[in-house]
This record gives structure tokens, C-alpha cells and sequence, in this order.
């Protein structure tokens, strides 16, 4: 029983590969009459790359994507409660790095929207801090390496954890020690936990993917540039 639910909280961890729908900073608009722009990021790998964005794209067609829908028999208030409260779990690894790059003032904000998200928003499942000027400052490991001026390295597309690149999948091994919430938990219990997260944020989106799939040549292409060009973007602010 336990390494069953092992396996599924594993396989329900390939939401991920679309966790970058819900931010519409990651999708650029094209000019259909514009000549091919150059890739943005090495990709040596990419037979080995498609592979994964194959398996990746079926798992989601075929599993991910119908249990997120039938998550949205939840009201949607519920579900928004749900991706604050996970939020608000995420603080640690954000105040970490924004430390890292000693950006004071996002520190102290992200402290404080803590403490008011905690409190006031019971839990987390509410943010109030948002109403009161205390933006989110996302920030990864993967950002405070580009910070300091290294490159993304080469891409990569990871099974079911979806585009990344060198940098960014040894930014995603330091944050996960980073994070004291894998360190609280059973292994089970925490990917259980990310699980749930990357449903209920894949339930909340308005099918983007699906989008991308639809319209797009070549899907893999659209979703390598797409990454490259908004992690840059991420690195810069």
C-alpha cells in the first residue's frame, strides 16, 4: 500500500510540466510572418528531450489533466484557499534566496507576508498581505545563480518535472534542501502533499496547455523558447 501510493503521489508530480500555465508571463505572442528567431537556449539533448516531452505530454493528456478537471467540481474560492495555502508554505525557500541575492527589502517583505498570511489569513488560506501592498517575490535558486552571472547551461526536459535547464535543475535540488517542509514530512506525505499542489494549480488554469497544443507547429519548440525567454526575463528583475 505504501509504495503504491508512492508511485501515484510520483506520477501525479508530472503536473509540473504545465505548473508554468498558470503564469502568463511565460507565454510569449508570435508573429506568424516573422522570420524563425534562433533558439534561445543549447539544446544538445534534444532527441533525448522529446522523448520526455512525449511522455510527459501523454501522461498529462491522459491523467493529469482529467483528475484536475474533475477537481473543479470544488468551488473555485476553495481551490484559490488551497494554491495560498501552498503559497504560503513556499515562503521559506523564497526568503532564502532573496536573501542569497540580497535583496533586503524582498526579504522583509516576504517575512511579512508571512506573518500577515499566517495570522490574518488563517493559515495561509487567505491573502490579505496581497490588499496591503505585500507582493510576492518569487525567487528560486535557479534565479540567484543566474543573479550572479551564471548561464542556463544547456536545456533539458525532465520526466515528470517538465522544462528546465542545468541550472535551474540543480537550483530545483538545492531548493528542495533549502525547504525545511520535505525535512518535517514523510517522504509519502510530501509528495502527496506537492501533488495536490500541481493538481489544484492545474484545475485553476484555463487550459493553456491545451492551447499550445492546438495551435502550435511544433509544441516542443514553442515550449523550450517559452522557457528560456521567461527565465531570463525572471533572472533580470
Amino acid at each position: 500500500m505504501k509504495q503504491g501510493f508512492l508511485l501515484l503521489s510520483l506520477l501525479f508530480l508530472l503536473s509540473a510540466v504545465v505548473g508554468f500555465a498558470a503564469d502568463d508571463e511565460f507565454l510569449l505572442e508570435e508573429d506568424p510572418f516573422a522570420e524563425p528567431a534562433p533558439a534561445s537556449i543549447g539544446d544538445p539533448l534534444e532527441p533525448v528531450n522529446r522523448g520526455f516531452f512525449w511522455f510527459n505530454d501523454k501522461l498529462y493528456v491522459y491523467l493529469f489533466k482529467p483528475v484536475a478537471r474533475g477537481l473543479r467540481v470544488i468551488p473555485e474560492p476553495a481551490r484559490v484557499s488551497a494554491s495560498n495555502f501552498f503559497s504560503n508554505l513556499g515562503t521559506p525557500v523564497r526568503v532564502a534566496n532573496n536573501l542569497l541575492q540580497l535583496k533586503f527589502t524582498n526579504t522583509g517583505s516576504e517575512l511579512a507576508r508571512l506573518l500577515v498570511n499566517s495570522t490574518f489569513g488563517l493559515a495561509g488560506l487567505f491573502d490579505p498581505a496581497s490588499s496591503w501592498g505585500l507582493e510576492k517575490k518569487n525567487e528560486d535558486l535557479g534565479q540567484t545563480f543566474g543573479h550572479y552571472g551564471a548561464g542556463p547551461g544547456f536545456y533539458l526536459v525532465l520526466p515528470l518535472f517538465g522544462p528546465s535547464s542545468l541550472r535551474d535543475g540543480i537550483g530545483r535540488i538545492g531548493d528542495y534542501f533549502i525547504d525545511p517542509l520535505p525535512h518535517a514530512l514523510k517522504q509519502e506525505e510530501m509528495l502527496g502533499l506537492r501533488a495536490l499542489d500541481k493538481e489544484n494549480a492545474l484545475s485553476l488554469d484555463k487550459d493553456t496547455y491545451d492551447g499550445i497544443r492546438k495551435h502550435e507547429i511544433d509544441p516542443y519548440l514553442f515550449v523550450r523558447d517559452a522557457y528560456a525567454q521567461h527565465r531570463a526575463a525572471k533572472v533580470k528583475e
